[in-house]
């Protein structure tokens, strides 16, 4: 699938560089355009892989390069007022070459969270191509005003894209982490999972035709109707031995001359993994509108019974009969994997959860402005009354 990437704000352009870098390590060429979309000069210039002529600042006159300090209604303002200026920067994507446009942000901060979703109206408005959203929510222990954020840009974007795939900080940061450290390890988990996702059905000159090619038009048929997406991924490494010549799956000790049985029970556990494991947004798959299954590594590992069962199993598990999959082979790759896309999840405790402590934090925010007014109408009153102001 090829995407016209905007990585909004400091999160999403972190992504869009973590995506570069992964199509340029794989080989994998998801990426046809990037444009890296922010009002924090500073945030731009600490990009690596976002060419210099695609970073674009907006929000010039307001906030003077410094962004918009987690306040997602400026977001939203400023990129209302330079749309122009960033339909402009988007004139350059061959939209004729791109599947869909997909614009990365977080949404618990100021920038992307606000002005993604003004992006993405304007994009749809124009061009006959999908527009997804990526957003990330932040960690409950970032606090009051992001959490509401997050609840109130997650809204907005369901309205405003045709679907909106979310990555949950909170089931991945891991304790004792620096921010830094945590940061990048996640950025790695989204890309893992939506690079592998997003790069099926790509074949390279002489590499290996998949069986059963999950191309774009399957992934664009698994989110149509919108919603909300979550992605399971799970994992087998392959060692190499004897010259490296591909051997044994780590962990089972099975020797590479595998019979069908193994290797169809194997490709139908990597399945239920994914869709039962850590998933980008943790929710009750059952009851999901549509799936897609796809499943990635060496050809001869990809067994088309194992994915058949697979599709079969998570049939059974959503309730849906819209389960689309296939393979993915990757001639060099030293592992086998599985990923699960889950379209039109319903059942997500997160985000009650995130709207629910949001409505408390502006509650709270509107009562400590109220008491904050009062409170300085006293200090002014009484003696001060007495006396007359400058002007």
């Amino acid at each position: 699938m090829k995407l016209a990437m905007v990585g909004f704000g400091q999160a999403g352009g972190k992504i869009l560089d973590k995506f570069l870098e992964y199509d340029r390590r794989t080989g994998s060429d998801v990426v046809r355009a990037a444009l890296a979309v922010n009002t924090a000069k500073a945030d731009l210039m600490g990009l690596e892989y976002v060419p210099e002529e695609n970073r674009v600042l907006i929000g010039q006159s307001r906030v003077k390069g410094h962004g918009v300090g987690a306040d997602n209604e400026l977001g939203s303002a400023v990129a209302e007022e330079d749309i122009d200026e960033l339909v402009a920067a988007m004139d350059d994507v061959p939209a004729h070459e791109v599947d869909a446009f997909l614009i990365v942000a977080g949404l618990g901060g100021g920038s992307g969270s606000g002005g993604g979703p003004v992006l993405a109206r304007h994009l749809k408005r124009i061009y006959t191509e999908p527009v997804y959203a990526l957003g990330v929510l932040p960690s409950e222990d970032e606090g009051g005003i992001y959490t509401l954020n997050a609840a109130r840009s997650f809204q907005t974007y369901v309205r405003e894209c045709d679907h909106l795939l979310v990555f949950d900080n909170d089931a991945w940061r891991r304790s004792g982490e620096s921010v830094q450290t945590g940061y990048d390890g996640i950025n790695e988990e989204i890309v893992r999972r939506f690079g592998l996702l997003f790069g099926a059905g790509e074949v390279e000159r002489g590499g290996e035709v998949a069986e059963s090619v999950v191309d774009s038009s399957e992934i664009i048929n698994t989110l149509a109707g919108g919603g909300v997406s979550t992605v399971g991924y799970a994992s087998e490494t392959i060692e190499r031995r004897d010259a490296g010549l591909l051997s044994r799956l780590r962990g089972n000790g099975v020797d590479d001359d595998l019979d069908a049985a193994t290797t169809t029970n194997r490709v139908t556990s990597l399945v239920r993994k994914a869709a039962l494991g850590r998933l980008t947004l943790p929710c009750e798959i059952e009851g999901a509108e549509r799936a897609l299954l796809v499943l990635s590594g060496p050809a001869r590992y990809l067994d088309r019974k194992g994915i058949e069962r697979g599709r079969k199993w998570l049939e059974e598990q959503t309730g849906s009969m819209e389960v689309r999959g296939g393979d993915y082979p990757i001639r060099d790759a030293d592992f086998v994997a599985a990923v699960v896309l889950l379209a039109g999840v319903t059942t997500i405790p997160r985000v009650k959860e995130l709207q629910r402590v949001a409505i408390e934090a502006q509650e709270n925010i509107e009562e400590i402005r109220a008491r904050s007014d009062a409170n300085l109408r006293d200090l002014v009153a009484d003696e001060a009354d007495e006396l007359e102001p400058l002007f």
